[in-house]
């Protein structure tokens, strides 16, 4: 059995929204101090609607595609349903990834809820903090388990 599905590796080969969008409605930046990888979302809004999502990842392979499979996930979607996304939504949309790899769908769910975060933020819309926890304290990033 190969290490990576056939979906990580055409994610990681063609990656779907790279990129910089200027002046976007909200960025999110996460990143895990274990393994290394950055993640950076940007997203356009409008009417509450995500109409362009765009990233930028510094880390391995697992990264690259979980990047892309998590803005191709939340593309055309409300905000309301981007915050649902989950790490494990993104894995099972890649076919899986191996365990030690897991670690890069958490930062994925994390960098858009990040930018959702800091849409919310830039537009003085009111949010239950509890919906975005801090990452720095998260035992996922603090022990490098996830």
């Amino acid at each position: 059995m190969a290490l990576y599905s056939e979906k990580v590796m055409d994610h990681f080969r063609n990656p779907r929204n790279v990129g910089i969008i200027e002046n976007a409605d909200g960025v999110g930046e996460v990143g895990n101090p274990v393994c290394g990888d950055i993640m950076k979302i940007y997203l356009s809004i409008s009417d509450g609607v995500i109409t362009d999502v765009k990233f930028e990842t510094f880390g391995c392979g697992s990264a690259i595609a979980s990047s892309s499979m998590a803005t191709e996930l939340i593309k055309g979607k409300p905000v309301s349903e981007a915050l649902t996304l989950t790490n494990k939504a993104v894995t099972e949309a890649l076919d899986g990834l191996p365990a030690h790899k897991l670690h890069c769908s958490v930062l994925a769910e994390e960098a858009i809820k990040s930018a959702v975060k800091d849409y919310y933020d830039k537009n003085g819309i009111d949010y239950d903090p509890a919906e975005f926890p801090d990452c720095e304290s998260c035992a996922h990033c603090a022990d490098g388990t996830v």
